[in-house]
């Protein structure tokens, strides 16, 4: 049947929609005006829509509403969600197991000690978390204190030698603990004549 009224239809308000102010997305078109998230009603374009069957949304409420679900998921680095997600719609106890968390406060200290196992650093003794970590003599330090213990020059896998759980360059390490003697690093000739 041929469509009479102009255009194709919105796929918000089913109105005509005309070249001019037409947005296509998921094989439908919209107003301009009408490109909207279906949740929290943001204006959307080309880079932050997420479509899902016939429903669009921008990408934070797509993710609250079909993304992965529980701790760790939150929305970004360090960020905690309080959100409930009522606004679109969710009850977050329908499709997922019970939460294994227990019904009496816990210690906080206990709990963060349980969530992450992190490494200390023998030089300075603070934590030493993933992005900063330089493993030297079987343990892990940081960057800035991945350092010769008697020339401050910054270490590498290349010219780093441990002693005794501490770190050195091989040119301190070979004047303090390497083999004396002429030849050795220590008296030279010269020295040894006069």
């Amino acid at each position: 049947m041929p469509n009479w009224g102009g255009g194709v239809k919105c796929g918000a308000c089913e109105k005509t929609v005309y070249h001019a102010e037409e947005i296509q997305c998921n094989g439908r078109s919209f107003h301009k005006t009408c490109f909207h998230c279906m949740a929290c009603r943001k204006a959307l374009d080309s880079t932050t829509v997420a479509a899902h069957e016939s429903e669009i949304y921008c990408k934070t409420c797509y993710g609250r509403k079909y993304g992965p679900k529980g701790i760790g998921f939150g929305q970004g680095a360090g960020c905690l969600s309080t959100d409930t997600g009522d606004h679109l719609g969710l009850n977050l106890q329908q499709g997922s197991p019970k939460s294994a968390r227990p019904s009496t406060p816990t210690n906080p200290s206990k709990f963060a000690k349980k969530m992450v196992d992190v490494d200390k650093c023998p030089r300075c003794g603070k934590s030493v978390y993933a992005a900063e970590k330089i493993m030297g003599g079987g343990k892990p330090w940081h960057k800035t204190c991945f350092r010769c213990a008697i020339c401050g020059k910054s270490l590498e896998s290349t010219n780093v030698t441990d002693k005794d759980g501490e770190l050195y360059c091989k040119v301190c390490y070979a004047k303090n603990f390497g083999p004396k003697g002429i030849g050795f690093g220590g008296l030279t000739q010269v020295e040894k004549k006069e």
